[in-house]
């Protein structure tokens, strides 16, 4: 990740991680090599108020994560204003087992 790469193998739940870090850092639409299912639509959100943009993440990261049939659901959110981001902490869980994550998002 220090190098903004992935590469080699992995399966089970670090696989589940890595398509969680991936798919949280795609845009969603912006890159004709994805469906359309794939990515996150959350550069919509810079410039929306905290009050809308924390449970407009919730749905936006879950709806990003669950088209995955890895990942069964996405819960637990934790937010935390810092200046022009949010910090988001959230459980994934997943058939291989639950995982924590956390992004930090632009708004």
């Amino acid at each position: 990740l220090e190098n903004k790469r992935i590469s080699g193998y992995t399966d089970g739940i670090d696989a589940v991680r890595q398509a969680v870090y991936k798919a949280l850092r795609t845009e969603r639409f912006q890159h004709e090599a994805y469906s359309a299912n794939y990515g996150a639509e959350l550069a919509g959100l810079i410039g929306a108020p905290t009050g809308y943009a924390m449970p407009e993440l919730e749905r936006r990261i879950a709806e990003a994560l669950t088209w995955d049939s890895r990942i069964e659901s996405v819960d637990g959110f934790e937010f935390e204003a810092r200046g022009d981001a949010v910090h988001v902490r959230f459980t994934v869980h997943s058939i291989y087992g639950d995982t924590e994550e956390e992004t930090e998002v632009m708004i």
